[in-house]
C-alpha cells in the first residue's frame, strides 16, 4: 500500500489500486495553459461582480477542472468560490454546483494547512446547499461530490470537534438517506466511497457504526459482475486504509468495533460483497502491522470470510456451473480477489472449495464461454467476442495467476474428502475445455481473432491446472499414501495434461518437474501404463471428419489440437513401452502410431518413429506375443515410412526406427530381409528417377539427397544386421551400386572401404573386405561396359536387364 501522507485524494489511490484503468483520471485532466487558468478566475470573479452566471462562466469553471488534481486553489480562491455560492442574488445552474465543490476539495486536500476560517465557512455554505437540494431537484453527482467534501472537512486534523461532528452527522444522514441515488452510477462511486473513508478515518465510535452499517449493509447495488467486482476492490483497500489509520493512531476502539461489525453484521447477506471485500481490507491491514492487539481483527475477518465460503458451498448445488446466477457470479470473484490480496490466511475447506469455483467458472469461464459460441452465436459471435474481450481486460483475469497460488496453498493444507473432489474437478474442466474448445475452433473457421481470444485464457488456464498438478504430486507422490492413489493421481494427471497441451506456448520448469514425477511414476506399474495408454482417443473418433458450420471438412491433420493431445502421448508412451502388454499396444497404440506416421508436422512424426523404436526395444526375448507383434508391425512400419519418403517421413526417425529392429528382432526374422529388401528396392526407385544431367554425385543437388541417405543407412546396416542377414544384405547392395554412375559407385566403394578399414568385428570383417574388393571390380567392369554402348538420353538413368543377368553369376561368389 502506497504511503498514506501520499494520499492525497483517496478516491484516485481506490480506482488505481484497484485496477480501474477506465476510470483513473476520471476528470479528463488536460494541460491548461497558466493564462486559461488565470482567466477562469478572473471569469467567474466577473460573475460575482456582475451579478450573472452566464454559460461562458459555465465553461470558465470547467476549464480550470480540466486541469484535474493539477490544479492548486489558494485561499483568496476559496473564498471567491465561497461568495459565489452563497450570493443571494446570484442564480446558478444546477450542474455548476459539483464543479465549484470539487473546487474546495481540491483545496482541502492539496492545502497544507487549510483556514479553519475558511473550513467552517465552506461548511454553512454546503449545509445551505445540501437544505436546497435535498428539497427540490436531486443530483447524485452533487450528493456525491457533498459526501466527499464532508469526509475531507472530517478529515483535517485542525477542524474542531464541533465542525467535525457536524460534518459527520450530515454525512451519515445524506448517506443514509440517498445512497441509492448515488450508488446508480458505477463512475461515483469511488469518490462516494473516498468520502467514506476519511470520515471513517475522523469520526467516533457513534458515527463509525453508522457508516459501516452502509458500507456492509446497503452497499450492494445491482449491476454488472465487472463493475461490482470493481467496486468490491474499492471496498477492500478502502478499509486497508482506514484501519491502518486506526493503528497508526492507536485508535484500538475503532478496530475491536471493526472486529464486531464485521464478524457479526446481522442484517448483512451472505453474498454482500461488500463484506467480503471488507474482511479481506482488515487482513491487509493486520499483515502490516504486529500489534498483538489486532489478533481479534484477524480472526474475525477470517470467520467472516469462512462463513460466507461456507454458507455458498451449501446453497450450490454444483460447482463451476456455466450458467451461474449473476450474485454467485460476483461473489465468486470478489471472494478469490480478497483471498488473493488479503495476504496470509488460515486454510479452511470452505475456502478451498469456493476458489475452485471461482477458477473453474469465473477465473476461467472458459465453458461458458464456449456454450454461449455454441448454442446462442452460431450465425453471429460478435456478443460472445465482446464477452470473451471483456474478461481479458478484467481484474479478476489479470490476477489469476496469484490466485492459484492461493488455491494450491489451500488444496496442501485441506483435508482428503475435499482434496479428492478438488482434483476430480480439476480433471473434468480439462476434459471439457479439450472437447469444446476443438468444437468451437471448427464452428469458428475464419473468426481467428475471437479464437485467439480464447487461447489466451485457454493458456492461463493452463498454468493453473500445471501448478495445480505440481501441488498435488507433492501431497500424493509421497511413501505414506498407498500405491494405488499415487498410480490414479499419476494417471490422471497426465490425461490433463494432455488434453491442455494444445495451450502450452512456453518451457515451464514446473511442467516439467510434474511430468517427470508422473511419468516415473506410471512406468513402474503395468496397471497404470495400460491405464494411461487406453485414454487415448480412438482411432475411429481420431479420423472422423467433421464439417462446420459453414460446410468446410476438418479432417484428423488439421485439428491442431487433436495434434497436440496425441503428440502428448507419442512422448509419453516411450517411457513406459515396457510396461505395456503386447495385446494393448497392438490395439490401441499401433493404429495411431501408423496413421500419425503421414502426419505433415515433423515433430508428430518423429515422435511417432520413436515410439516405435521404444516398442521395438523393449520387453525380453521370451515373450512369444510380443516378439511376434514386432515381426508383424515391422512390415506396416517399413511400408508407412518408405511411402512417406522422402516428404513426410523423416530420415532419421526411420533411421532410427530401422536400426531398432535389425537390433532387437531375433536373428534371422523375417522381417528383418523385408526390411532389407523395402530399403534397397525404394533406394533403386529414387536413384533411377535422378535425371542423366546430374549424373555428378559429388555434388550436393536436392535430387540426390533422399538416394544418399538410403545408401548411407544400408551401408551402416552391414555392421547392424545379423550373420543370417547379411549375405542377403550384401547380394542386393551390390545390385544396387553397379547399376550406379561411375561418380556415385566411387562415392559408395570409398565409404565402404572406410567402414570396413574402421571395423573391429572380427567375424564379419573379412567376408567384407573380399566382397568389398569382388564389389569393385564388378563395378568398374559395369562402368567399361556402359561405356562401350551408346545409350539414349531419356532424362533417367538406363537399366541394363541382360547384363544383370550375366553378372548374377559373379554376384553368387560374393
Amino acid at each position: 500500500m502506497a504511503k498514506q501522507a501520499q494520499t492525497l485524494f483517496l478516491e484516485e489511490w481506490l480506482k488505481t489500486n484497484s485496477g480501474d484503468i477506465n476510470n483513473v483520471n476520471s476528470t479528463n485532466s488536460t494541460t491548461q495553459s497558466a493564462r486559461a487558468i488565470i482567466q477562469a478566475w478572473a471569469d467567474l470573479r466577473e460573475s460575482l461582480q456582475q451579478k450573472s452566471f452566464t454559460q461562458h462562466h459555465h465553461q470558465s469553471l470547467q476549464t480550470l477542472l480540466s486541469s484535474g488534481f493539477s490544479l492548486y486553489v489558494a485561499d483568496p480562491q476559496v473564498k471567491l468560490v465561497l461568495s459565489i455560492l452563497s450570493a443571494p442574488d446570484l442564480s446558478l445552474p444546477s450542474e455548476s454546483y459539483p464543479l465549484f465543490l470539487r473546487l474546495l476539495y481540491i483545496w482541502v486536500r492539496k492545502s497544507s494547512k487549510p483556514s479553519p476560517l475558511f473550513i467552517n465557512s465552506s461548511i454553512d455554505v454546503l449545509f445551505q446547499l445540501f437544505a436546497s437540494q435535498s428539497s427540490t431537484n436531486k443530483s447524485a453527482l452533487f450528493f456525491t461530490e457533498g459526501l466527499l467534501l464532508l469526509g475531507a472537512f472530517s478529515f483535517v486534523p485542525s477542524v474542531s470537534i464541533e465542525a467535525r461532528t457536524r460534518c459527520l452527522e450530515l454525512f451519515c444522514k445524506v448517506l443514509e438517506e440517498e445512497y441509492k441515488l448515488v450508488s446508480l452510477f458505477d463512475d461515483l462511486v469511488p469518490s462516494v466511497l473516498a468520502g467514506m473513508g476519511y470520515a471513517l478515518s475522523s469520526c467516533g465510535s457513534v458515527h463509525f457504526v453508522r457508516i459501516l452499517d452502509s458500507l456492509f449493509g446497503i452497499w450492494n447495488k445491482e449491476g454488472g459482475p465487472t463493475s461490482n467486482v470493481m467496486h468490491g476492490l474499492m471496498v477492500l483497500h478502502l478499509v486497508e486504509w482506514v484501519l491502518y489509520n486506526c493503528i497508526q493512531s492507536h485508535s484500538s476502539e475503532k478496530v475491536i468495533i471493526f472486529s464486531r461489525e464485521i464478524l457479526e453484521a446481522p442484517k448483512i447477506t451472505y453474498a454482500s460483497f461488500s463484506v467480503v471485500m471488507g474482511a479481506a481490507g482488515a487482513l491487509r491491514a493486520s499483515n502490516r502491522s504486529i500489534s498483538s492487539g489486532l489478533m481479534q481483527l484477524r480472526g474475525s475477518a477470517e470467520r467472516r470470510l469462512e462463513i460466507v465460503a461456507g454458507e455458498f458451498i451449501s446453497k450450490s448445488g454444483s460447482f463451476s456451473d456455466p450458467n451461474n446466477e449473476l450474485k454467485d457470479s460476483v461473489l465468486l470473484q470478489c471472494m478469490s480477489l480478497a483471498l488473493a490480496r488479503s495476504g496470509a490466511i488460515s486454510s479452511r475447506d470452505s475456502l478451498l472449495l469456493c476458489l475452485t469455483s471461482a477458477l473453474l467458472s469465473e477465473i476461467f469461464p472458459l465453458r461458458r464461454f464456449y456454450a454461449k459460441i455454441l448454442g446462442v452465436y452460431v450465425n453471429s459471435s460478435s456478443g460472445g467476442h465482446r464477452e470473451v474481450k471483456e474478461h481479458l481486460r478484467s481484474v479478476v483475469f489479470k490476477e489469476a495467476g496469484v490466485i492459484t497460488g492461493v488455491f494450491c496453498k489451500q488444496y496442501a493444507a485441506a483435508n482428503e474428502v475435499s482434496k479428492n473432489k478438488v482434483e476430480n474437478l480439476v480433471w473434468d474442466f480439462c476434459q471439457d475445455v479439450y472437447v469444446l474448445h476443438r468444437q468451437v475452433a471448427l464452428m469458428l473457421q475464419g473468426t481467428k481473432e475471437l479464437i485467439e481470444d480464447l487461447e489466451k485464457i485457454a493458456e492461463s488456464a493452463f498454468l493453473m491446472v500445471v501448478f495445480f498438478a505440481l501441488a498435488v504430486t507433492k501431497q500424493k507422490l509421497v511413501p505414506n499414501v498407498p500405491r494405488e492413489i499415487q498410480m490414479d493421481i499419476s494417471v490422471k494427471i497426465l490425461v490433463s495434461f494432455s488434453c491442455l497441451e494444445y495451450f502450452r506456448r512456453m518451457r515451464l520448469s514446473e511442467y516439467m518437474d510434474t511430468i517427470r514425477g508422473v511419468a516415473g511414476s506410471v512406468q513402474e506399474d503395468e496397471a497404470a501404463c495400460v491405464s494411461f495408454v487406453e485414454s487415448i482417443p480412438s482411432y475411429g473418433d481420431l479420423t472422423k471428419v467433421h464439417v462446420s458450420s459453414n460446410k468446410m471438412e476438418f479432417t484428423w491433420s488439421k485439428d491442431e489440437m487433436q495434434t497436440s493431445r496425441i503428440l502428448f502421448y507419442l512422448r509419453v508412451i516411450p517411457t513406459c513401452a515396457e510396461r505395456i502388454p503386447a495385446s494393448v499396444f497392438r490395439k490401441t497404440v499401433s493404429p495411431i502410431l501408423f496413421l500419425y506416421m503421414g502426419h505433415p508436422n515433423g515433430k508428430v512424426t518423429r515422435a511417432s518413429h520413436s515410439t516405435f523404436v521404444a516398442f521395438i526395444s523393449s520387453g525380453k526375448d521370451d515373450d512369444d506375443e510380443r516378439v511376434s507383434l514386432k515381426e508383424q508391425l515391422v512390415y506396416y512400419y517399413m511400408q508407412r515410412s518408405l511411402e512417406g519418403f522422402p516428404g513426410v517421413t523423416p530420415f532419421e526417425g526411420m533411421a532410427s526406427g530401422v536400426a531398432a529392429l535389425v537390433r532387437y528382432l531375433p536373428a534371422g526374422s523375417p522381417s528383418i530381409f523385408y526390411c532389407v529388401h523395402s530399403l534397397v528396392e525404394k533406394t533403386s526407385s529414387l536413384c533411377s528417377e535422378v535425371p542423366r544431367e546430374l549424373d555428378s554425385w559429388n555434388d550436393l543437388h536436392d535430387e540426390l539427397e533422399p538416394c544418399k541417405k538410403l545408401l548411407d543407412l544400408l551401408l551402416r546396416l552391414l555392421s547392424l544386421v545379423d550373420i543370417q542377414v547379411l549375405p542377403n544384405l550384401m547380394k542386393l547392395l551390390a545390385q544396387l551400386v553397379v547399376q550406379l554412375p561411375e561418380d556415385g559407385q566411387n562415392m559408395v566403394l570409398n565409404d565402404l572401404f572406410a567402414q570396413v578399414a574402421d571395423s573391429d568385428d572380427v567375424t564379419r570383417k573379412p567376408t567384407l573386405v573380399s566382397w568389398v574388393q569382388s564389389l569393385s571390380y564388378l563395378s568398374s567392369q559395369a562402368t567399361i561396359g556402359r561405356a562401350s554402348k551408346k545409350h539414349e538420353k531419356t532424362g533417367a538413368m538406363s537399366w541394363n536387364k541382360g547384363r544383370l543377368v550375366g553378372l548374377n553369376r559373379i554376384f553368387a561368389r560374393i
